[in-house]
């Protein structure tokens, strides 16, 4: 990117439609380059309203499989999708590791769906530290459904709640995924629940399973219960009734408030990361080694450290 017209353009190219445009504005989030905050301005209120919805799951439980399938019926819908697959990152190079962008090369063709692999380079929570700013360059430009899927790490991938107005926990049979998912807390942070792969043995015990796991914290009044579907992603079976799950909470969110309380969670957790950021940047580190040796050494306590830092 050179100058402020330069992105200007880009802006305008991305909202007309043009994947190269959206992947460039994507590489500035990503990189973390000087003209970001600038980009962010310039999409400042568009997209708002768009829905972000997450999945998430232990790794083969088919998170790719059932992403690829959402797209599908969110495309007879006529609705433009964005997807954001983020993968572990190559120990040598930062990037992307898994390429999810593979498992969904069917649409590859198609100019009404993006779909990007984000590298997670070491960020903990199973998705990229980048992912809040570029899920608002995809509802900027026009994309009307948003969705992210997590690296699969398990027990630390809960942090999709905390990005997205509807969270899917996949989970299948046969891999012990009722108990992880109980000790991950992840059962906490699902709204739609879809037990894939569900033409294996042992799919029914799994649902019962699940559905009674989720019955024993218990719910107030208007409270939302997390819905429990079948599917088999590979074949499309059981993707009409999730998406009509997703549709509901969507529904659930506008009437009780929860989802204008959600957004701001969302911004309040964007902001104080950008402003922890801003702050990593501006300390000396010549300063910080010189009271870390002195805390280190005894002549002087953390906190007074910390003071003198931000003085």
């Amino acid at each position: 990117m050179a100058d402020a017209i330069d992105l200007a353009a880009l802006v305008d190219a991305a909202r007309s439609g043009q994947a190269r445009a959206v992947a460039r504005l994507l590489s500035v989030v990503e990189d973390g380059a000087a003209q970001l905050p600038e980009a962010m301005a310039a999409l400042a209120g568009a997209g708002s309203g768009v829905p972000i919805i997450g999945i998430t799951g232990s790794p083969g439980v088919g998170k790719s499989t059932t992403t690829n399938a959402l797209i599908r019926v969110f495309r007879e819908r006529g609705k433009r999708v964005g997807v954001l697959a983020v993968d572990p990152s190559s120990p040598f190079t930062g990037g992307a590791l898994l390429g999810d962008r593979v498992r969904m090369s069917e649409h590859a063709g198609d100019e009404d769906v993006f779909i990007r692999s984000m590298a997670s380079r070491g960020h903990l929570g199973g998705l990229a530290a980048a992912t809040p700013q570029a899920a608002r360059v995809l509802a900027g430009v026009g994309f009307d459904v948003v969705i992210l899927e997590t690296v699969g790490v398990g027990q630390s991938e809960v942090e999709v709640a905390a990005s997205a107005d509807t969270t899917v926990v996949l989970l299948a049979p046969g891999m012990g995924d009722g108990i992880q998912a109980a000790k991950a807390g992840i059962l906490e942070v699902g709204d739609v629940f879809a037990v894939n792969k569900a033409d294996r043995d042992g799919a029914d015990a799994t649902m019962r399973e699940l559905r009674a796991m989720l019955t024993l914290g218990g719910l107030e009044a208007g409270q939302w219960r997390p819905p429990v579907v079948r599917t088999v992603a590979s074949t499309g079976d059981g993707i009409d009734e999730l998406v009509a799950e997703l549709d509901r909470h969507q529904d659930y969110l506008r009437e009780s408030g929860e989802g204008r309380r959600r957004r701001v969670q969302r911004a309040v957790a964007e902001v104080e990361g950008l402003v922890l950021g801003a702050l990593r940047r501006r300390i000396d580190p010549e300063r910080l080694q010189s009271l870390a040796a002195r805390v280190a050494s005894g002549d002087l306590d953390a906190f007074a450290a910390v003071d003198q830092l931000l003085d």
